[in-house]
Formats: C-alpha cells, sequence, structure tokens
C-alpha cells in the first residue's frame, strides 16, 4: 500500500481508503460480523483511512469504525465521518453552528473519541457554501478540541470551488471515477494551488464499473441502487454516478475491452483514479473481506498506459459526458 498526505491536515492516508457506507445501510444488507471482517482485512491490507457518516445505518456504521479502533490498537488509523444530513428538512437553513456541533458531538459518542479526526459537511445545499458564519462556527467548535480538521463533501465541482475559499477547509469530498471526469477539468489544479486534500467517493459508479452487473441484475428495495435511480430520495449523482444504468452498461462493455490484463474491472477503475497527483485517497466500500483485500490491492498495481487512458477518454467523450458533464 502506497500513501499519500491528506492536504494541509499532515495526515498519511492510504491511497486506498474505506468507504463504511455499505457497511452502514442503503446497499442491501450485511450483518454485523461480515461488516468487521471486511474493515479488519481492509486494515490488514495496508488501508488506514476510514470514511463514514452519522446518517449511515443511522449510526451503525460510526459504531463499526469505533470498534475496529478498538480492536486495531496497533494501526494508527484516520478516521472521517459527517454530519448534516440528519437535518429533517435538509435545508440551507438548518445549517446552523448549534446543530452541527450537536450533530458532531453524537459522533463523538458514536465513535467513542473526544477528538473527531475530521469532519465533514454532508453534501450541504449550495447555498450553505455562502454562509461564512458556518464555517466560523466550525473554527470554533475546532478550537474546542471536538474537531481536528473539517472539510467539505459536495456534489458539484462549483460547490468544492467555493469551499476551498474558506481557509479552515482542509479537504474535499468529491465524486471522479472514469464516468465523472469534470473535477480534473475544473478543480484539482485548485485543490493543489491550496494545498486542500480530495478524497475521491463513488469511485466505481455504484458498482457500475466492476463490470459485474448486467441488464438483469436486481437490487434488494432498501438499496439505493433500486430506489434513488431518478433522485428519489437525495441526488441522483450518488446512484451510478448519474449515468442512465443501460447506458453505463454499454460503456462498460468498452472499457472491458481496453482493461490490462494485471486487474479487474473494478481495479483498473480504481488505478485510473490514481493516476491523478491531486487524489489523496479513493474510498471504494467493501461488503465482504474479499472485496476489501482487492480494492487494495490497485495501490500496487502499475500505471496505466498513456494509449489506455486516452482509450478511457474517449469512450467518456462519446458515451457518458453528455449525461453527465455540465450537471455536476
Amino acid at each position: 500500500m502506497k500513501y499519500r498526505t491528506l492536504g494541509s491536515t499532515g495526515y498519511n492516508v492510504s491511497e486506498i481508503g474505506f468507504g463504511a457506507w455499505a457497511i452502514g445501510a442503503d446497499w442491501g444488507d450485511v450483518d454485523d460480523s461480515t461488516a468487521m471482517a471486511a474493515l479488519h482485512a481492509a486494515v490488514d491490507a495496508g488501508v488506514n483511512f476510514i470514511d463514514t457518516a452519522d446518517v449511515y445505518g443511522d449510526g451503525r456504521s460510526e459504531r463499526f469504525v469505533a470498534r475496529l479502533v478498538r480492536e486495531r490498537s496497533d494501526v494508527d488509523l484516520v478516521v472521517a465521518t459527517k454530519a448534516g444530513r440528519r437535518l429533517d428538512p435538509h435545508t440551507a437553513n438548518g445549517y446552523t453552528g448549534a446543530n452541527i456541533e450537536r450533530f458532531i458531538d453524537r459522533s463523538l459518542t458514536n465513535l467513542r473519541v473526544d477528538t473527531l479526526d475530521l469532519v465533514q459537511l454532508h453534501c450541504p445545499p449550495t447555498d450553505v457554501y455562502y454562509q461564512p458564519e458556518l464555517f466560523e462556527a466550525l473554527d470554533g467548535i475546532k478550537e474546542k478540541g471536538k474537531i481536528g480538521h473539517y472539510g467539505v463533501s459536495v456534489e458539484r465541482v462549483e460547490e468544492a470551488m467555493k469551499a476551498i475559499e474558506y481557509p479552515g477547509v482542509e479537504t474535499v469530498q468529491i465524486i471522479y471515477n472514469m464516468f465523472r471526469q469534470r473535477p480534473a477539468e475544473r478543480f484539482f489544479d485548485l485543490s493543489k494551488s491550496a494545498n486542500v486534500g480530495i478524497i475521491i467517493r463513488v469511485p466505481l459508479a455504484s458498482g457500475l464499473l466492476t463490470g459485474r452487473m448486467n441488464a438483469d441484475t436486481v437490487f434488494a428495495a432498501d438499496d439505493h441502487r433500486a430506489y434513488n435511480r431518478h433522485g428519489e430520495a437525495f441526488d441522483v449523482g450518488e446512484t451510478f454516478a448519474g449515468v442512465p444504468f443501460d447506458t453505463g452498461l454499454d460503456a462498460v462493455s468498452e472499457l472491458t475491452g481496453v482493461r490490462p490484463a494485471s486487474s479487474t474491472m473494478a481495479q483498473f477503475a480504481l488505478r485510473w483514479i490514481l493516476m491523478n497527483d491531486a487524489v489523496s485517497t479513493a474510498i471504494p466500500g467493501a461488503k465482504n473481506p474479499e472485496q476489501a483485500i482487492a480494492n487494495a490491492a490497485v495501490s500496487d498495481l502499475p500505471p496505466i498506459d498513456d494509449d489506455t487512458m486516452g482509450d478511457v477518454t474517449d469512450v467518456y467523450e462519446r458515451s457518458i459526458k453528455p449525461f453527465v458533464h455540465a450537471r455536476w
């Protein structure tokens, strides 16, 4: 496993992290023992960065991570969580310092720590990025010692560009994958200049880029890939990266044809992300140890050659860009 510096936080994090949404909720059933086995397998493979959120299973994911930290005292883990989506309704005026501090206090309890390593605003409405008083409040919460660092998780590139105008924002979590390439075009150079850490979520486009799906794939009723196809529950860009399912399947078929023989399709997709040096870490989910181990192995794969990188760009330009590029 290779490690990269997470912006100005100073944390050295595994370039493949562990996204803990899938073990919390919204991805079908994952029992407790399998969830913990997946986490331990990731750590055994060199992963030291875990990303969770207070709403993943209403704290279930955070509690799994807390247990992992207790059981793996031999490893210096960096745990990131997120706050804000507990608001109901989820509106910009709910993003007050008092509300966010209340959510942070709950995460402190779930994670069984005195200070959160990193807390991220959890994909707030765009207007939140124009509320300087909220970022001032986060500075105050940091001064109290409840958080070590803070950042944002965004839906749109323009939100990321606005967020890093606030000097306290040290990280940005954003969707970037073979099907969502605009961040590299518009944001990554800015993030490098500002020394902002970049955390890549949805790196496999909700599993589309694993190459293991087909037109007959059926998802459980409690899986967001069944109930959020058109943004019914939250931003549609979080599900299959906003790409229509059938369109994505066709594009993956093309990408499979240029996949290096040394990797699976999922590993190819993850290695493609790591080719950009603006990226600090990518956080694929894993529902079992086998997936966690395969994800972590990507760090040791050789670089992708220029011709193959060009092939990926060609598929994106022809088949995917019209659906996603202007939206996020």
